[in-house]
Order: structure tokens, then sequence, then C-alpha cells
């Protein structure tokens, strides 16, 4: 941290493997941050939380966030937290999981109704807020919320990247019930197994269970954000994809 005048936080997991646990990650990594970066005199701390993220919250990645958050609040004086929605992009772990799947297999699962809405942004908009932070005086010891301008279920997302990839697939709905079985024995095997986080915990399913969305026109006004419809943006990074060339 020596001779560092900001730094931006943007470490993060949304599964467990082995010692790497959202305590350990979110918690205790960030705390021994903010303390160096207190003692080196670090002027602005930047810090990338998620939408949902609250003391009572119902998951532990969500619980963890928030405590995270007062690590920050309590330890620097100038400080900035935004708590985006889903980010996508390219290479994103969200809409490509999808994509991947449809790639090979006549059907897509969607866990739960599918009804259950998010706000997805694109991280071109996220990045222009988080550099834009850095220098504006008005975002200090402020929360902003990064999302964007539809909410969608995730059968809408899930529809609009199989479109963007050019696929029609058939959807199949499985019963939260039977997802949190399969959840279950994934995180039992999984991780020893294969070295990394499962790829679906129960954790993950209780996020699922609730929007995701928040109120963006804070962020939007002070960083200039301008947002375009999640079709359009997502079908300009397939697009991109597909020709092997930059889609920002």
């Amino acid at each position: 941290m020596r001779g560092v005048d900001a730094v931006v936080h943007l470490v993060g997991i949304i599964g467990e493997c082995g010692d790497q646990t959202f305590e350990a990650i979110h918690i205790r990594l960030t705390r021994i941050l903010v303390e160096a970066a207190r003692m080196a005199g670090v002027q602005r701390w930047i810090h990338m939380s998620a939408l949902g993220t609250r003391p009572a919250a119902v998951s532990r990645y969500h619980q963890t966030k928030w405590e995270s958050e007062e690590c920050v609040r309590s330890g620097l004086p100038s400080w900035t937290i935004f708590r985006p929605s889903v980010i996508y992009g390219p290479e994103d772990e969200f809409t490509h999981l999808f994509a991947r799947l449809a790639a090979w297999s006549p059907f897509v699962p969607i866990l739960g109704s599918g009804h259950n809405l998010l706000q997805p942004i694109a991280v071109e908009r996220v990045a222009e807020a988080f550099a834009g932070a850095l220098t504006r005086p008005e975002a200090v010891q402020r929360h902003f919320d990064l999302a964007g301008p539809e909410r969608l279920s995730l059968e809408e997302i899930v529809r609009a990247v199989l479109h963007a990839n050019g696929l029609r697939r058939w959807l199949l709905h499985v019963p939260i019930p039977v997802a949190r079985g399969q959840a279950r024995l994934l995180e039992w095997f999984w991780p020893p197994l294969m070295g990394s986080p499962a790829p679906l915990s129960r954790d993950q399913l209780r996020m699922l269970q609730e929007d995701n969305v928040g109120e963006p026109d804070e962020a939007n006004r002070l960083f200039g954000l301008v947002h375009e419809p999640f079709a359009t943006g997502i079908g300009r990074f397939y697009v991109a994809a597909r020709s092997n060339r930059p889609a920002l």
C-alpha cells in the first residue's frame, strides 16, 4: 500500500472451496487490507460489494459481504461502496453458463419458477462508475446500487442469451427441493475432487429465490451512466465473440 493514492477492491468469491471461504475472503482479507491502507495513509477506497447485501440477508454470501462493508466503513474515512446486480460482459460467469449448457444440450435448466427478478448491468457501466468515483467528492462515504435499466426474470434473461447465440432450446424448470438436494451432493464431492467450488450451492439457491434489483438512479446521475437494453448489450458481446474482435 505504500505510495498508493487509492485502492479499488474487487476481491470476492461466489462459492467456497477449502480455505477459500466467505469468512476468509470477504471479511478477514478485507480487514487486513483496510488496516494496511490505513497505516499507509491511502486516501481513497472504492469497494465492490453486491446488490442484496444487508445485515439480515438469507445467504451467507450477502451476510459476509455486509461484514466486509462494515470493515471498510469503520476503518477508513474516505470510502465509496458499490452494490452491483448481475454483471454481464465478455467471459462473465453468469450468462456464459447458460450459453455453454445450450451449446451441447437441448434443455437449459431453470432453478425454481424462473420468475425471480434481476437487473443485469454491462461491465463497462460498472467500470465507468468505479473510475468516476475516484475523482468525485460527492461519492465519498456513500453507497450506490449499480443496475441496468430493466428488471428481468431469470427466464427472460436465459431466453435473451439463447437468442443472442441463435439457439432455440427447451427450458427445464427444476423444483427448488430437487435443486437443493443436487447442491448438497455437489458441495460434498466437487471441491475435494475438482479443487474448485461446486457449480451449484445451497447458498446460491437462497439468493436465487429472492429478487436482485435496486435503485440505480443516483449512480446513473452522478457518474453519467447511459445503459442499453440487456438484449442489445448481450447480443453485442456474443457477436463480437463469434467474430473474434473486441466488444468494447
